[in-house]
């Protein structure tokens, strides 16, 4: 049976967006160790199918066209990073989402969160808006980092929101703010 959140709405929103945040930055981390371990084979046909050094970037090449703002390198990197951090914030409530509404333990939650995000995002929407080459292009390999590389995101995101979480609830703060009344069912 789900329970009603026990605090404001926005905790769970600003507490997603920064594990969000540092999730991203995390993953970014771990996709270094990953493009070691790529085979150069793989490497070389990445580079030929895909149409710019990341989907960040295209994103921000094809945002500023659409805009009609001056195509510098310089605008198309810090509007590329902006891109990558502004997703990978945004998915982080998806992990407080599947905690609190579908009841998911910490571990299914991370995993669900970071599985999601590589299908929704790398599968789906990225290849479809031309953000990327069509998946069938790419490597299995390719496609295994990628699903690995969002598993760490899950992770990261689940600790970080987890450990968040428990740090506010034992503030003196939220628990003066947020007394739970004797009788079953009562708003404190």
């Amino acid at each position: 049976m789900m329970r009603p959140p026990s605090h404001a709405v926005w905790v769970d929103v600003t507490v997603g967006l920064t594990a969000g945040l540092v999730a991203t930055l995390v993953t970014n981390l771990a996709q270094r160790p990953l493009r070691w371990i790529t085979p150069e084979r793989v490497d070389r046909h990445e580079k030929r199918v895909r149409p710019g050094a990341s989907s960040s970037l295209v994103a921000a090449q094809k945002l500023c066209a659409a805009m009609d703002v001056d195509p510098t390198p310089h605008r198309h990197k810090i509007s590329g990073k902006a891109i990558h951090l502004a997703t990978g914030m945004g998915w982080g409530p998806v992990y407080g989402l599947l905690r609190r509404y579908a009841g998911l333990r910490p571990f299914t939650a991370a995993l669900t969160c970071g599985t999601a995000m590589s299908l929704i995002l790398d599968e789906y929407l990225v290849p479809t808006l031309g953000l990327s080459a069509p998946n069938h292009h790419y490597p299995t390999f390719t496609r295994i980092r990628g699903l690995a590389a969002h598993l760490v995101y899950g992770s990261a995101v689940a600790i970080v929101a987890e450990g968040l979480g428990r740090s506010l609830e034992r503030s003196p703060a939220y628990g003066a703010r947020h007394q739970q009344s004797p009788v079953r069912g009562a708003g404190g």
